[in-house]
């Protein structure tokens, strides 16, 4: 999963590097900077940012992580927010880009970072990331972890949000679990009252189903998930790079798929490939078939993924912030 948000402490996250945001003086004034600074061990990062200092804003340098779990820290310096319209934009964008850049300039494999600069916007900040980060993993394998504390500190558009929440009212059927349930409890406690009972057939109609045995299922499909993945991959015009980068799958687990056809992924994998070959509902249904899978209504994860491809958004950076709005599992490859 070269992209994850996660709710952790970045003092706390065990990544070839953290990004710290600072100023051009590399000072550590701010709360995050100030959290850094007291897990490293204060003055021996203050001492090694000294040496540094200045640098330019959008710039960033490097130190050791000293006591951090982390490796290294890096410490980008940060625009101060003006109006939106100053530039600021650009810089901060910058100070992300160099920091990926000096990240994978020191073999770190992992690296991870916060919502840097804590004056700016977060819904403006949150866009930057989404923008660089895309764009870097798509010419780079390195996983790169956002880590967010508390969901306020993620500001996802209120609009998007809305959408999403009116979709689940009118898709999501919750009761069918309870229905499920229901009948579950009325088939061992009277055996065979299915067959006579409307009731209890209506509430069979109405729950959704799944082979006991995944393995007898997938072997009644006409081809492999493998073959029918690449195939698409084919039809659609894309390269295997292409797709695995915007399935947010590494390069090894994508290997795994394509060699084996036997091989069967997890239904968030599935789910992250068909949104990056953006196939349509009926498409992603035959796809995830191939695994053993469907995108239930009784699922809110499920409802709102048929969500964003019913209305062409494929996009699995805003996807996650969604889901993640939600505490549901992100589509990271897993």
């Amino acid at each position: 999963m070269p992209f994850a948000i996660v709710r952790e402490d970045i003092t706390k996250m065990k990544v070839d590097a953290i990004v710290n945001s600072t100023d051009a003086e590399l000072s550590m004034s701010s709360a995050d900077s100030a959290a850094i600074s007291i897990a490293a061990g204060a003055w021996r990062l203050k001492d090694a940012c000294r040496k540094l200092a200045p640098v330019k804003i959008g710039e960033a340098a490097i130190t050791p992580g000293f006591k951090l779990p982390a490796k290294h820290v890096i410490h980008a310096a940060c625009p101060k927010y003006v109006d939106g319209k100053s530039g600021e934009e650009e810089l901060l964008i910058l100070a992300y880009l160099n920091s990926l850049k000096l990240a994978v300039d020191n073999s770190c494999q992992s690296v991870a970072l916060s919502l840097l600069s804590s004056e700016y916007p977060k819904n403006e900040a949150l866009r930057a990331t989404a923008a660089v980060i895309g764009s870097f993993l798509s010419n780079h394998d390195i996983y790169v972890a956002l880590a967010v504390l508390d969901k306020e500190a993620f500001n996802v558009s209120k609009e998007l949000l809305d959408e999403v929440g009116s979709y689940i009212s009118g898709h999501y059927v919750e009761n069918r679990l309870v229905f499920r349930c229901a009948l579950l409890n009325v088939e061992r406690s009277f055996p065979g009252l299915a067959d006579e009972d409307p009731c209890v057939q209506t509430l069979s109609s109405l729950a959704p189903r799944r082979s006991s045995n995944l393995e007898e299922s997938v072997c009644k499909l006409d081809e492999p998930f493998t073959i029918k993945l690449l195939r698409l991959i084919d039809s659609k015009g894309k390269s295997d790079v292409e797709v695995y980068k915007k399935a947010n799958i590494d390069l090894g687990q994508f290997s795994k798929i394509r060699s084996n056809l036997s091989y069967m992924p997890s239904k968030r994998t599935a789910v992250a490939l068909a949104l990056a070959l953006e196939l349509s509902i009926e498409e992603t249904g035959g796809l995830l078939e191939r695994a053993g899978y469907s995108l239930s209504r009784s699922q809110k994860f499920d409802v709102i993924v048929e969500y964003f491809i019913s209305n062409g958004k494929y996009d699995i950076f805003e996807i996650n912030q969604v889901l993640f709005q939600y505490d549901l599992s992100l589509l990271d490859g897993a």
